[in-house]
């Protein structure tokens, strides 16, 4: 994969490849992807962001719109690390290529109102659990639909992409099991099948739970997973800390073929450092040869 040469003049700067090896596991390029995935992301015992990161500079390259629901982290924080990857988020906001719904301070703007018309009409849920999530889903519905509204532009767009950082924490803020899943399902419909464009989500399972409770991010992460078509699920290594593997993640393919599905399981070792991450197969890492 080659990064643009443009150096601090527009949306890619400087700077080399830096997920090589997971767009080989995954045979993707920001030029040639597949078109109407759901990639979900998981992690226990570790932290996956990472790779939402990755897919964040990722789609951008690709010349996607995208819609992303930051639930967990500020536009800041995400801008420094995109630097890093060679991708200007700023500038993507300028031109119209990234729609970024900063959650943590449209939360505030609700539980600490400064006024009587404060917040996004998206984070409604926030007033009432029980109203469900049909005002977000409204809220990525129109942000992607007018990314695909054929209007003259300048530049040629990719699909439609929806990243969501961590689904997750809706379930600390009130919301059922049941309501995430229909709002994946609606956003599945609408952005993989009618849309042919992509979704992203990350559901983080760090706690002890319950197997009997139905409400805990475990039987999020379940449903999830029979709607998804790839997922990503990094988990700490079975042998504790390394200083030179900082993980493992299992890659699972499931392709539906005519009544039934092929499913295809992948297990590969990963370290993270500054500018990217190296993947590789269990037990070819030099820090164990």
């Amino acid at each position: 994969m080659q990064w643009c040469n443009r150096v601090n003049t527009g949306l890619f700067i400087a700077s080399p490849a830096m997920y090589t090896e997971l767009n080989s596991i995954l045979n993707t390029s920001p030029e040639s992807f597949t078109k109407g995935d759901f990639i979900l992301l998981s992690d226990k015992q570790s932290d996956a962001s990472f790779l939402i990161h990755h897919f964040l500079s990722f789609y951008l390259r690709a010349k996607c719109k995208v819609c992303f629901l930051a639930m967990v982290q500020s536009f800041s924080h995400y801008s420094t690390v995109s630097q890093r990857l060679g991708v200007s988020l700023a500038q993507a906001k300028e031109k119209g290529q990234l729609v970024f719904l900063e959650g943590l301070q449209e939360s505030l703007s609700i539980l600490i109102p400064q006024d009587e018309h404060t917040g996004s009409q998206a984070m409604n849920f926030l007033r009432d659990p029980k109203l469900g999530l049909q005002d977000l889903y409204e809220f990525v519905s129109s942000k992607v639909k007018r990314s695909c509204g054929g209007e003259a532009e300048s530049e040629e767009w990719g699909p439609p992409v929806l990243l969501v950082d961590d689904l997750s924490v809706l379930l600390t803020l009130g919301v059922t099991v049941g309501a995430v899943l229909d709002f994946s399902h609606y956003c599945q419909a609408t952005i993989c099948s009618k849309l042919q464009g992509n979704m992203v989500m990350l559901v983080r399972c760090d706690q002890e739970e319950d197997e009997g409770d139905n409400e805990s991010p475990a039987c999020l992460l379940k449903g999830l997973t029979h709607q998804s078509s790839l997922t990503l699920d990094v988990q700490g290594l079975p042998t504790g800390y390394c200083r030179d593997i900082h993980g493992q993640v299992e890659v699972c393919w499931q392709r539906r073929q005519g009544d039934g599905q092929n499913t295809q399981n992948k297990l590969f070792q990963y370290k993270v450092h500054d500018k990217g991450a190296s993947f590789f197969a269990r037990g070819t890492s030099s820090a164990v040869l």
